[in-house]
């Protein structure tokens, strides 16, 4: 089957990129590849469904450009196809003195990113806007909010198929080739050949690179993060999102409160390396994924270099008590018993061979091929302009092989 441009990857970024393609280029022949039998189901599928701003990303990088702009974009394209959300506001709270001057980083970078209408908060205007929080001060993000993703995907999906693009379930990737200027990619679910390749294949993504010929600049390194859901009894002790100020050493925003958009309080996660790159349990133990990680030489350097912050995070793994006092330092008055099992996702984290993690969004590029290599949190608030910026990659490529026309 002959193609314009195939899209490897049913999740929101992959989703995204279809669309926007379409979009730019009516009449345009494209294909989503998904190996799974439902879109969605992995990253995008299992995380909180938070809107982030840009409050948090180095003013110029990719991800504060993208995640500026695409929660713009999210926001016009909710409205306009009738997916829940709400822009309630979030607050990130210091709790001790050492948090203050990372904080006040986090005002700077989100005025330089500019943010609307942040505030600083002192104690009582803390807990004029969550009454159970602690906290020395904090920041008041009006702008983040929460949303239905896999409620985006769908109406993604659906009007890709209304655009005349196809979408194909159940077509794992085996193999890619080229034949001539073309790709071929041989699935599960039969050959597909095309003009150009768009890999956006998450967990998957470095394996992707390495299968069409490239050598991968980094490896995906699965981390698993667990969540807890705060009983409904006690849910007053949240009203919207409250977040830690986060660790600069460490990619993760650290565990935190989170609204659900369809009813719920979440509390987490944390971050623990998974034995399977779709590992949501520790009993998910994949031997080829487990030993393609412990195998890196750059997992070993991170983890030499920073060994009391993996350790903990599994001590708080496996102590529910723990994982309290952890949520403590934000509401003191949440208790153990106040929390039930909720569900985990898995990141995708690109390393480099020296043991540093990847932490902006992270392309590569080679003749008829573009590879999401990293696409961290907030890709799904971004995903709309990250697929807008892919289109443009692409119809480049393209119009400049004149195999399409401008």
């Amino acid at each position: 089957m002959n193609h314009d441009v195939i899209v490897i990857g049913g999740g929101i970024v992959g989703l995204a990129a279809a669309y926007r393609l379409l979009e730019t280029r009516p009449g345009l022949k494209l294909r989503l590849l998904e190996k799974e039998a439902r879109l969605a189901v992995h990253q995008t599928g299992r995380n909180s469904g938070v809107l982030h701003s840009g409050l948090y990303y180095k003013p110029g990088s990719e991800k504060a450009k993208l995640s500026v702009g695409g929660l713009q974009q999210m926001i016009a394209f909710c409205r306009e196809h009738g997916v829940a959300f709400e822009q309630c506001g979030k607050i990130v709270v210091a709790t001790d003195e050492s948090e203050l001057p990372r904080l006040e980083t986090l005002w700077e970078r989100g005025n330089a990113n500019g943010l609307a209408g942040l505030r600083k908060l002192n104690p009582q205007q803390i807990r004029e806007i969550e009454p159970h929080a602690n906290g020395l001060a904090a920041i008041h993000v009006p702008q983040e909010g929460i949303v239905d993703y896999p409620g985006v995907c769908d109406k993604l999906a659906e009007l890709i198929r209304k655009n005349g693009g196809e979408i194909t379930l159940n077509a794992r990737v085996e193999s890619m080739a080229s034949e001539g200027s073309a790709r071929i990619i041989e699935t599960e679910a039969g050959t597909f050949r095309a003009d150009f390749v768009v890999a956006c294949g998450g967990l998957y993504s470095d394996r992707l690179v390495r299968a069409s010929g490239q050598k991968p600049s980094a490896k995906i390194i699965p981390f698993r993060g667990e969540y807890f859901q705060i009983k409904k009894e006690r849910q007053f002790l949240v009203r919207n999102l409250i977040y830690p100020v986060p660790d600069p050493k460490f990619p993760f925003l650290g565990v935190h409160f989170t609204r659900l958009i369809h009813g719920g309080i979440e509390a987490g996660p944390n971050a623990v390396l998974a034995f399977a790159r779709e590992g949501y349990r520790w009993s998910d133990i994949n031997p080829r994924d487990l030993a393609d990680a412990l195998g890196f030489s750059g997992l070993w350097k991170f983890l030499y270099r920073y060994p009391s912050l993996w350790s903990y995070e599994i001590f708080r793994s496996l102590s529910r008590a723990e994982f309290t006092r952890s949520l403590q330092k934000l509401v003191p008055d949440i208790r153990r018993d106040d929390l039930e099992k909720g569900g985990s996702a898995v990141r995708a984290q690109a390393m480099t061979a020296d043991g540093n993690l990847i932490e902006d969004f992270h392309f590569e590029e080679a003749a008829g091929i573009l590879h999401v290599v990293n696409a961290p949190s907030p890709a799904a608030t971004a995903s709309l302009a990250i697929g807008e910026r892919i289109a443009k990659k692409v119809l480049t490529q393209l119009n400049s092989s004149g195999k399409q026309k401008p």
